[in-house]
């Protein structure tokens, strides 16, 4: 069945059906159903196929979209498919877990007046489809080149640029702390937003493809890093930042005052079916609890949504701005809002009082001031407003920081910036020491996962043009 283009007058913005509330709070499934081909052909068919398509510009990866919008809607799938994955080595989790509110659909043509094309849902529909059809099948180079490439870390910026690496003919070698490879997409993101499934058989088949998976290897611990840029033709770290930001009061060592990445590990491996002592004995577990989560983002709002999941008492998300500032999606605070989280805005912890095994919480109310440099009204405390909260369980949601690089690695000629993040040359994403990279979120800050495939891409290609012009000495 082929649609016509250009229906987006007669032909009203939908996403696929969602789960109600109160049904998707008992697990932690994908709250949409998927697509099916007709729904994805009449969403694709929307698109005005624009001469300067704002979507593309403003997608970090300036995927094709009219292009492949078009073939679907044509109902032309594999050749639909062959356009985005030849801009985005992961195209169904990008299309399940990226703000497209913010980015492609925020910014399309037809969106005042009409709303925007359904870009993100149809983005996954065509990869399944390629999927479930085998059209997504192991790498097979054209011919191999005998130089190697050591990885560290194996979250999108990593296993992106190991895929394009290993296109070209290198042989690619991912090391990783943890015990399966995926980083944050498997660790980080909870089910109900990017099934694990997905990034299980991404990573079976870069494995199929030739690049060698090393888990639980931790550089400077388990192997140093000077062994493992002896044994390699270039490196590329990939570590993305976990460290959690603090809150700007004192805890005074309160225990149940935990990381939102704690929390959100051990739901995810629990969810794996490992044993997590930690979620067994209650200490990373909302169930039964009064819990408080403070932040604003993306990783927020995934603590607040595990939380209810987990069968918590209460769940109240206390912010310092407005709903209006909120730097995460809109479509995941209303998600949030729809299973029944409580939003505290314009609110800020100043005192934390540990009563036996709760916690009392001073909140002082917020005024936003004057712009900063970044365009975004300063939040002002205003400690004569203040009111208390009585809870069970703080989770911090605060961003992430790098941890102690070098230190890290045991590497001392490593550079960093002021930020803690690692110093490289921004038009080949080398450091100082040749033949060693850097990309993700350990460059950028704690970023977006489309951004971080985006800077693996950039990454291997750099690495493939200094291993083809210099030999390392």
């Amino acid at each position: 069945m082929t649609t016509k283009l250009l229906q987006f007058v007669n032909q009203k913005k939908e996403m696929p059906k969602k789960r109600s509330g109160s049904i998707r709070l008992k697990d932690f499934n994908e709250i949409y159903n998927d697509f099916n081909k007709a729904e994805s052909n009449k969403q694709a068919g929307r698109c005005s196929q624009c001469g300067i398509p704002f979507c593309q510009v403003h997608c970090p990866l300036h995927n094709n979209i009219p292009d492949w919008l078009k073939l679907t809607a044509e109902n032309r799938l594999q050749e639909a498919y062959e356009i985005s994955q030849s801009t985005n080595n992961f195209p169904e989790i990008c299309g399940s877990i990226c703000p497209q509110d913010r980015l492609c659909e925020g910014n399309c043509v037809i969106e005042k007046g009409f709303e925007s094309v359904t870009i993100g849902r149809v983005e996954k529909h065509i990869t399944d489809t390629a999927w479930k059809e085998g059209w997504v099948k192991p790498l097979k180079p054209v011919k191999e080149i005998n130089k190697s490439i050591g990885i560290i870390g194996s979250g999108p910026a990593g296993l992106a640029a190991a895929e394009q690496l290993r296109k070209k003919g290198y042989k690619v070698e991912i090391y990783d702390r943890y015990d399966r490879p995926g980083g944050l997409l498997i660790y980080g993101i909870p089910n109900f937003k990017l099934e694990k499934y997905a990034v299980e058989r991404r990573t079976k088949i870069l494995s199929k493809s030739g690049i060698v998976f090393h888990n639980k290897f931790e550089i400077g611990e388990t192997i140093s890093f000077e062994t493992i840029k002896n044994k390699h033709d270039a490196i590329l770290i990939a570590t993305g930042v976990y460290k959690a930001r603090e809150l700007d009061v004192p805890e005074l060592n309160i225990s149940n005052i935990i990381p939102a990445l704690d929390f959100l590990i051990a739901s995810n491996k629990k969810g794996l079916g490992d044993m997590v002592p930690e979620f067994e004995n209650g200490k990373l577990n909302a169930k039964g609890k009064n819990v408080v989560v403070i932040g604003g983002g993306d990783t927020a709002m995934d603590c607040v949504r595990t939380a209810v999941r987990q069968n918590a008492k209460s769940v109240i998300c206390l912010y310092r701005r407005n709903k209006e500032n909120m730097p995460g999606s809109m479509r995941e605070v209303f998600h949030a809002e729809e299973e029944g989280i409580k939003f505290s805005w314009l609110s800020v912890p100043i005192k934390f009082k540990s009563d036996k095994n709760n916690i009392n919480i001073d909140v002082a109310n917020v005024r936003l001031d004057k712009v900063d440099s970044s365009g975004r009204q300063i939040p002002k405390i205003l400690f004569n407003k203040t009111y208390s909260l009585k809870t069970d369980l703080i989770i911090k949601a605060l961003g992430f920081n790098p941890e102690n690089l070098p230190r890290l690695f045991n590497y001392p000629k490593l550079r960093v910036t002021n930020w803690g993040t690692i110093k490289v040359d921004h038009d080949t994403m080398m450091t100082k020491e040749p033949g060693i990279f850097a990309a993700g979120d350990i460059v950028r800050g704690a970023s977006l996962v489309v951004w971080a495939i985006k800077d693996g891409r950039d990454a291997a290609e750099s690495i493939h043009k200094f291993l083809k012009n210099n030999v390392r000495k």
